[in-house]
C-alpha cells in the first residue's frame, strides 16, 4: 500500500494547541512559544457582501498563507506528523517501499502542489 499526502491544503488544518506542543517538543523557549501562540489565532477577516462588510470571522485553527513565518511553522508541524510515522516503521507495525533491490526503503513522502 502507498499513501500520497497532498499538504498544499495542511495550511488550513493545523490545530494551534499540536503547534504550541510541537513547538514545546522541539525544545523552544516557552517565551518565545507563547509569543508564537498568541500571534497565530490573532487574525480576523471580514468579507463584503453586496458592497457592506460581514461580521468579523474569527478562524479556530490553522496557519496564514502568505505569511512568512507560517511556512517555518507548518514545516515543524509536518516534522511531527513525519516522527509519528517513523515511529510505526520502526515498530514493524509499518513497512516502506522499495523501487529496486539497493534502494533505500520510503515510507512516506511530502509534496505541495503550486
Amino acid at each position: 500500500m502507498a499513501l500520497k499526502l497532498d499538504m498544499s491544503k495542511g495550511y488550513d488544518q493545523v490545530e494551534w494547541k499540536y503547534l504550541e506542543a510541537m513547538l514545546l517538543q522541539l525544545g523552544f523557549n516557552h517565551r518565545r512559544v507563547d509569543l508564537v501562540v498568541s500571534l497565530v489565532p490573532s487574525v480576523s477577516y471580514q468579507v463584503l457582501i453586496n458592497g457592506y462588510p460581514s461580521k468579523v470571522i474569527r478562524p479556530q485553527r490553522g496557519l496564514r498563507q502568505g505569511d512568512p513565518l507560517s511556512l517555518y511553522l507548518f514545516l515543524l508541524c509536518t516534522e511531527g506528523l513525519s516522527n509519528l510515522i517513523n515511529d510505526v516503521v520502526r515498530t514493524r507495525s509499518l513497512y516502506g517501499i522499495k523501487v529496486c533491490r539497493r534502494a533505500p526503503m520510503v515510507s512516506h513522502l511530502f509534496f505541495c502542489r503550486r
